[in-house]
């Protein structure tokens, strides 16, 4: 199999990871930086924004990582300059990976403790920032996880949600060589998904890939066997994302217990395609599975998919290396005390120190799995 369709052969083998930098998240050096180190640790895709300046950032950064490649193998890593597919996200209705936190910051009062400072894994509310006198959530970085909202004691936090408008999309994935799609539904929305497909399937020939992501719910199999009776003809590939408990990975070891459940749940149904983890996966997920024997059990011609093929990290991804990306947030370049964005590969040290941590949670399912 050549380098192009390196990813699938990731998926037949069952050590598929994807890194989600999240479907609105829309901060560049961030999404930049993550993608970088990712890359070079060996991801087999980056899942990000619909967003034009996002995909554009996420490619000028895969050729960066692809650049790279000798230094990496020099330093140990078993990255072969492959590049991961890019996939971009879409929803049919409302779901919380497509929603933005907002406040008034004049309603906040001064003697309020901030538990939504603390609490938000973005860093992106912010009180009083020095260079522009800021206060409130800074949109770009915010990617809708809510923690913010239950830990509010007055109450004013509030969420901003919106919908895909694929026919603005078509045109990416057509003009800039997006790689996968992935549609995020829920059970009980088929006229919806379907409404939403009419749009696509003119142009989903030529995507590599599609995911599904979809959460729990009474008659989830029926409804994700209506949804293959609909997308079949036009995909060859397909992953079933089971969105065990969304945008959780980084607060605990019990948050993974959820999806692992859901993944096989789904597995267990056998529905054509690939079965992938998300929502609450984290550096405990490949163990979970292993031990409930849900890896390294595909035949050697890869058709009886009775395992997990792969496992999409989020949060705990993103907060691994969040101290790196920090450090370069915090760095001046010019006399005049002005911050600057500073790339990553800049920075040769942090650079390397990013892709080891990056490598830690990528190697686990790659090192497990490896025939």
């Amino acid at each position: 199999m050549n380098n192009l369709l390196a990813p699938l052969q990731s998926l037949t083998k069952g050590n598929w990871f994807k890194l989600i930098c999240g479907a609105s998240f829309q901060h560049l050096p961030t999404v930049r930086s993550l993608t970088i180190a990712y890359t070079l640790a060996g991801a087999d895709c980056i899942d990000v924004s619909a967003d034009p300046a996002v995909i554009a950032s996420v490619q000028a950064a895969l050729q960066v990582a692809k650049s790279l490649t000798g230094d990496a193998q020099e330093r140990g890593f078993n990255y072969k300059g492959n590049l991961p597919f890019l996939m971009v996200s879409l929803n049919d209705g409302e779901d919380p990976h497509f929603r933005k936190a907002e406040f008034d910051q004049t309603q906040c009062p001064q003697t309020c403790p901030r538990p939504c400072e603390k609490i938000c894994p973005a860093q992106a509310i912010i009180f009083n920032r020095t260079k522009d006198n800021f206060s409130g959530v800074e949109s770009q970085k915010c990617y809708g996880c809510g923690r913010c909202l239950p830990i509010c004691p007055y109450d004013i936090i509030y969420t901003k949600s919106y919908i895909s408008t694929p026919t603005a999309i078509a045109p990416l994935v057509i003009s800039t060589g997006v790689d996968a799609l992935e549609i995020h539904t829920k059970v009980g929305r088929l006229a919806e998904f379907q409404q939403l497909w009419q749009v696509i399937s003119p142009w989903a020939a030529q995507l590599k890939l599609l995911a599904i992501s979809c959460p729990d719910g009474e008659g989830l199999i029926e409804y994700l066997q209506s949804i293959y009776n609909l997308i079949s003809p036009q995909c060859q590939q397909i992953i079933w994302q089971t969105d065990g408990r969304p945008m959780s990975g980084d607060i605990g070891d019990g948050t993974t217990l959820a999806t692992v459940k859901l993944g096989h749940k789904v597995l267990a149904a056998n529905l054509p395609g690939y079965v992938q983890l998300a929502g609450g996966t984290n550096r405990y997920t490949v163990a979970k599975l292993k031990a409930m024997g849900l890896l390294n059990s595909a035949d050697q011609a890869g058709t009886n998919r009775h395992y997990i093929a792969g496992v999409a990290y989020g949060s705990y991804a993103r907060v691994l290396i969040s101290p790196i990306i920090e450090q370069l947030e915090t760095k001046e370049v010019n006399p005049n005390n002005l911050k600057a964005n500073i790339h990553l590969e800049e920075e040769p040290e942090l650079l390397w120190q990013a892709v080891e941590l990056a490598h830690s949670l990528v190697s686990q399912i790659k090192s497990q799995q490896e025939r």
